[in-house]
C-alpha cells in the first residue's frame, strides 16, 4: 500500500469509511480519465469486426479511429500541442520497434490481416498503441498532481532509457541484457518516489513499483489484443494462448523509457526535485 503523507492542518480530511470510499472513488475516476485514449481505442477493437467495416479493412479502420481520437483530445484540450510532440515520439519509436520485430529473420510477432496502411508489413495503427502509454502517463501526471521525489540526474536517466530501447533490438544478436538493465534502473531509481493526490490526501509509492504495476496492466491489455487477433506471437498461430509472462518485464522497462521521455516536458520538469 502507498504511504500516506501527512496533510496540512488546514486541509485535513475526515477519517473513516466515507473518506476512504471518497479517495477510492476519485482514484478510480481519475485512472479511467487517464486511460481515455487507450480505453477508446480498445473499445474500437471490440466493435470493429475482423472482417472490417463498410468495406474498410480492420487495421485501416483502427488507424482512422486512433487519428480521430488524437485529434479530438487536442481539440478538447485534454492534451496540449507540447504533449503531442512527446506522443508522436512514442509513435515513431514504437513503430520502428514493430518494423524490426516483425521483419524476416526476427518474426517475434506478426500482423496477419490485410491493410492498405501497412508499411514494411506493419499497420500504421500499431504506433498508437505505444502512444497510448505516453498519453496515460501524461494524463495521470496532470490529474493526480504527480510529483517525483529524488529523481536521478537526467543524463543517467536518459542513458538507461536509451540502453533499454536499444536492447529490444540488439538482444537478437548479442544477447538479452534486460535483467542487467533492470538492476541498473532499480539502483538508479532506488530513492525515487512518486507523490500523487487521488482527492484530498497526498500519497506516495516507490517509482519502481508504479512502473511495474503499469507494465502489468499493459501486459493484460496485450493479452486482449492477441485474443482479438490484432497481432499474434508464433505460439499463438495455431490457437490462442496467453502472452508469456516475460513480456511483463519488457513492458515495465518500456514504461520506464516512456516515463523518461515525459519527464522532459517543460511543464513537468518544474515539479521534479533533483537532489544536489
Amino acid at each position: 500500500m502507498p504511504e500516506t503523507l501527512a496533510p496540512s492542518s488546514a486541509n485535513r480530511p475526515g477519517t473513516g469509511i466515507r473518506s476512504i470510499l471518497a479517495e477510492l472513488g476519485h482514484f478510480t475516476l481519475k485512472e479511467a480519465r487517464a486511460c481515455l485514449f487507450a480505453g477508446l481505442f480498445f473499445a474500437s477493437v471490440l466493435f470493429i469486426p475482423r472482417t472490417g467495416i463498410l468495406g474498410i479493412p480492420r487495421y485501416d479502420a483502427l488507424l482512422a479511429v486512433a487519428v480521430l481520437i488524437q485529434v479530438w483530445m487536442i481539440y478538447t484540450k485534454r492534451e496540449t500541442l507540447d504533449e503531442l510532440k512527446a506522443i508522436c515520439l512514442f509513435h515513431v519509436l514504437g513503430f520502428a520497434l514493430e518494423v524490426f520485430k516483425t521483419s524476416s529473420g526476427i518474426k517475434s510477432w506478426s500482423y496477419p490481416d490485410f491493410a492498405y496502411t501497412k508499411v514494411f508489413g506493419v499497420p500504421l495503427f500499431s504506433g498508437f498503441m505505444y502512444a497510448a502509454v505516453g498519453s496515460y502517463i501524461i494524463q495521470a501526471w496532470r490529474l493526480f498532481d504527480l510529483r517525483v521525489l529524488h529523481h536521478p540526474p537526467y543524463l543517467w536517466a536518459g542513458l538507461v532509457a536509451s540502453a533499454i530501447y536499444l536492447n529490444f533490438f540488439t538482444h537478437h544478436f548479442i544477447g538479452d541484457y534486460r535483467w542487467y538493465l533492470a538492476a541498473l534502473a532499480l539502483g538508479l531509481y532506488a530513492r525515487s518516489q512518486v507523490v500523487f493526490r487521488p482527492y484530498r490526501i497526498d500519497r506516495r509509492m516507490p517509482l519502481a513499483v508504479a512502473l511495474v504495476l503499469i507494465g502489468f496492466f499493459i501486459w493484460l491489455a496485450e493479452n486482449l489484443g492477441t485474443l482479438f487477433g490484432l497481432w499474434a506471437y508464433p505460439h499463438q498461430l495455431g490457437a490462442w494462448a496467453t502472452v508469456h509472462v516475460s513480456k511483463w518485464s519488457a513492458w515495465s522497462l518500456l514504461v520506464l523509457m516512456s516515463f523518461t521521455i515525459v519527464t522532459n516536458l517543460k511543464h513537468i520538469k518544474a515539479t521534479i526535485h533533483i537532489p544536489e
